[in-house]
């Protein structure tokens, strides 16, 4: 009888032990609130990655907006340390951004996700339970298929006038004008306030309330890659130009006295005889910016309206030396080699351009010649007494032309 019940006492031990397993693995079936297996708390075994360090986007995914947040966090313990690279264009930069006071979260300086861009997170982070944890993920976001960028005037790096504005001629009409307008920044250096004005939807321009000083650095920072400029379109660039300022020249043409007074820096360099547009086509009044300036070019008179029946054009002279553009509309400044000599000082008979005494090809001694060598894109030329209106801001850098209230008016950020 001893022996029997050594033998059931041993057999009820046992089937103790089984019992009390299989309460373990029975508990160990359903998962705990934090999202680890029962067996894995009672074993000490460390949670999964991806249980202790959460991170939005998810893992793996495509064709992110965007909008969408970029997030790391923990439901416990706190975040070591968040390194989260962008990879776009070929080009690899870190990520700025900062973890919360109390360690359970990151999140990037920028919310913005750029565009056709790849992230790479990862993460180490400590739990409620001391266990340490890393975690990998990547994800891409979305590729536009419609993108637009912003013709910059002037030229990154020239010397201009210093009646030059700054302009930006945009691909696409933009909508969200506001957006677009917070993505550009102009300033100069010594300091000077400069504001934007919207011509329409595709143009914006930049000026101060006066002309430039002689000498100014001037700085144009585009950053409207991946800004929404209307639905489905996104800018392109993150580029920076400048350009400086040279010295400063203001030349006043009097239509009806025939003349134009060059003065730099407030002195008068010369009077030079000039022929301004006919009675019948007239010469804007108003100032006006050199845009462009070519040793010789091709004027015909078709291109801007002015035809004859047949439907060729009034004029058609393929060889004008010396010619600086002044509006967009067509209005030069240029040497002029077929009027009679006497004409210049003395009658306007030009089809609304400004016409000063040159040879064929051009002459370096000629009134024109002079006047050409001695001016820059961005000075300013003022035509007054003419019998036509003035000239319209958005004709050419015509902005000079609005006060300042109604310049800073045109901003979509006021």
């Amino acid at each position: 009888m001893r022996h029997v019940t050594g033998r059931a006492r041993r057999a009820g031990v046992a089937l103790t032990a089984v019992l009390t397993w299989a309460g373990l693995l029975a508990g160990a079936a359903g998962c705990s609130g934090d999202g680890r297996s029962g067996l894995d708390g009672v074993l000490g075994k460390p949670p999964a990655p991806e249980d202790t360090i959460r991170v939005t986007p998810q893992d793996g995914t495509r064709e992110v907006r965007p909008g969408q947040a970029l997030r790391v966090r923990v439901p416990d313990g706190r975040l070591e340390s968040v390194r989260v690279v962008k990879s776009q264009d070929a080009q690899e930069t870190e990520v700025p951004g900062r973890i919360s006071a109390d360690g359970r979260s990151w999140r990037p300086a920028d919310d913005r996700l750029a565009l056709a861009a790849r992230y790479t997170v990862d993460a180490v982070a400590v739990d409620g339970g001391g266990h340490r944890s890393a975690r990998h993920t990547t994800f891409t976001t979305h590729v536009p298929e419609e993108r637009f960028i912003g013709y910059v005037t002037p030229e990154n790096r020239s010397t201009v006038g210093t009646g030059m504005i700054v302009s930006l001629e945009f691909s696409r009409e933009i909508e969200n004008r506001a957006a677009v307008e917070r993505a550009v920044h102009v300033s100069a250096e010594p300091a000077v306030e400069v504001r934007p004005h919207w011509f329409g939807t595709s143009r914006l321009d930049f000026r101060p309330e006066h002309y430039w000083k002689p000498g100014t650095r001037v700085t144009v920072s585009l950053r409207l890659r991946d800004v929404e400029g209307a639905p489905g379109v996104y800018g392109l660039q993150h580029r920076t130009f400048s350009f400086s300022v040279g010295r400063h020249q203001v030349s006043l043409v009097d239509a009806a006295d025939h003349t134009m007074q060059v003065r730099r820096e407030g002195e008068l360099l010369a009077t030079v005889p000039i022929t301004a547009g006919a009675p019948k086509t007239t010469t804007y009044n108003g100032k006006m910016v050199v845009t462009e300036m070519l040793e010789l070019t091709r004027m015909n008179g078709a291109t801007v309206g002015f035809k004859k029946k047949n439907g060729k054009g009034e004029y058609d002279i393929p060889d004008v030396p010396h010619a600086m553009r002044l509006t967009e509309s067509g209005t030069f400044l240029h040497g002029n080699y077929w009027a009679s000599p006497q004409s210049f000082g003395r009658v306007n008979l030009s089809h609304g351009c400004v016409g000063l005494r040159d040879v064929k090809g051009g002459g370096a001694d000629t009134p024109a010649g002079w006047f050409f060598d001695r001016s820059l894109v961005g000075d300013v030329v003022e035509v007054v007494r003419s019998k036509d209106r003035t000239v319209a801001p958005d004709n050419g850098l015509g902005g000079w032309n609005m006060n300042w209230r109604e310049w800073s008016a045109g901003s979509a950020v006021n």
